[in-house]
């Protein structure tokens, strides 16, 4: 076995797991691991063997001197230098650190493409009190639906702190920590092949229901955007409703089309069909790197890894960038990533028999200490490799936030990609609740309709 991939149950036995235990809800010494020799989120808090990856002494929680929130994100690290850069010639020496999808990358494309392996620091961290959240709820919280909805689920944003399955896994990303919601302008840039785009920007506003008064029973969080560029999309608008438990309730959608100036439900708004704007070059599904109902799939948790992910990509982040400096042919401008080793948990999907989607397998890589997904490989049907997926990830820290500020889809099967969440342009990200529920109600689309 590679001896940096724990398998799940050398895992479980390595966190005090019975395997009897698949299904049920954290028992109270396991609750006390937490913010013990577990982090108040459930990752180890302990470096590994060899300290390439520290000791979690709580993350960054301060902002560094010169930081103006609305000039964007000072980093923390700009005097640090890359300890080595990974290259498609020297990749066989790093291989056991590499997923699968940069190793296909770095081979599609060896001139151009790097990794920049830099120090890693252990920058994920939420606020205080949600700890006590995560404590009181995790005894709690249980699957419901074969894994498609969560029952006794009300405010934690880690349901499943020491997951014994890889839907657990999954579950801790979509409900992970968002400061009760957002408001930003997202940018999309469908990147042709010789490297042509058109930025395609919108309005965001995300609440999660734990941070709201008066939800609706069965929410999970409300969701709502509006294209504001360019003129051939701007004005359409989407809103989303979504569940907790899917298979109590599906997902609730509504389209703004301006031109006709209606509303109309959009039962399609999921799953593998692709965005508006995308171009095919992804799916609904992997908006945010996966969000949706996971009732498409078996769900393994492999394991827990150490590999080289993108976190703390401040520079990538910097608002004096233009999306040109960053949107470049094949891929985004690798120059001004920044890749550290941490440990991810390992969690595959299998297309169910008799169920339909373009990706027969998935892949997830989801960092411990955030729960953010960082990396994905997508597969199509014959079993190839067809898509990988990442998302470039920074401590909010005045926000006490760890969050993607950019995704990218590269198609291996091509010569297009998708960058995703660009906002480097932009104003900056406004986080907390935003609105109410009646701020998320279908005859609001017509009211903000052009």
């Amino acid at each position: 076995m590679n001896k940096h991939l724990l398998s799940a149950a050398i895992l479980g036995a390595s966190l005090g797991l019975a395997s009897g235990q698949a299904a049920a809800a954290m028992t109270d010494e396991e609750v006390a691991r937490l913010g013990a020799d577990l982090t108040p989120v459930g990752a180890i808090k302990a470096g590994n063997e060899d300290g390439t990856i520290p000791e979690w002494t709580g993350g960054l929680s301060e902002a560094p001197a010169g930081f103006n929130r609305e000039n964007g994100y000072v980093n923390p690290f700009a005097d640090e230098d890359p300890l080595y850069v990974i290259t498609a010639d020297n990749m066989d020496q790093y291989a056991d650190k590499l997923s699968e999808g940069h190793k296909a990358m770095l081979k599609k494309h060896p001139e151009t493409y790097t990794v920049p392996v830099y120090k890693t620091h252990r920058t994920a961290v939420i606020p205080a009190e949600e700890h006590e959240i995560i404590k009181t709820e995790s005894k709690n919280v249980e699957l419901v639906g074969g894994g498609n909805g969560l029952a006794n689920f009300e405010q934690t944003n880690v349901p499943f702190p020491i997951p014994k399955q890889g839907i657990e896994v999954m579950w801790n990303h979509l409900t992970r920590y968002r400061a009760g919601g957002y408001r930003d302008y997202p940018t999309e840039a469908v990147v042709q092949g010789n490297g042509a785009f058109t930025p395609v920007v919108r309005e965001r506003r995300l609440t999660m229901t734990a941070a709201m008064e008066d939800p609706e029973e069965n929410r999970l969080f409300y969701y709502w955007n509006k294209a504001l560029e360019p003129n051939s999309v701007a004005g359409s608008q989407l809103l989303v409703h979504e569940p907790i438990n899917h298979v109590k309730e599906q997902r609730l959608a509504w389209r703004y089309n301006p031109g006709q100036r209606r509303v109309v439900r959009a039962p399609e708004v999921g799953y593998d069909s692709p965005p508006l704007t995308s171009d095919g070059l992804r799916t609904s599904d992997s908006t945010d790197m996966f969000n949706g109902a996971p009732d498409k799939y078996n769900w393994e948790l492999v394991g827990k890894k150490e590999i080289y992910i993108p976190y703390n990509t401040y520079d990538l982040a910097d608002k004096s960038l233009k999306y040109t400096d960053i949107v470049r042919k094949g891929h985004i401008n690798q120059d001004l990533t920044r890749y550290e080793l941490h440990r991810v948990w390992v969690v595959e999907a299998t297309l169910k028999d008799g169920e339909r989607h373009i990706y027969s397998k998935r892949r997830f890589y989801v960092d411990e200490d955030s729960w953010n997904i960082a990396l994905a490989e997508d597969y199509d049907g014959r079993g190839e490799l067809w898509r990988v997926e990442e998302a470039h990830q920074i401590q909010y820290y005045d926000q006490l936030v760890p969050a993607h500020h950019l995704e990218a889809v590269y198609d291996l099967q091509g010569s297009r990609y998708i960058a995703y969440n660009l906002q480097n342009e932009e104003p900056v990200v406004e986080f907390g609740p935003q609105g109410s529920v009646g701020d998320y109600s279908p005859a609001v689309l017509r009211r903000r309709g052009r």
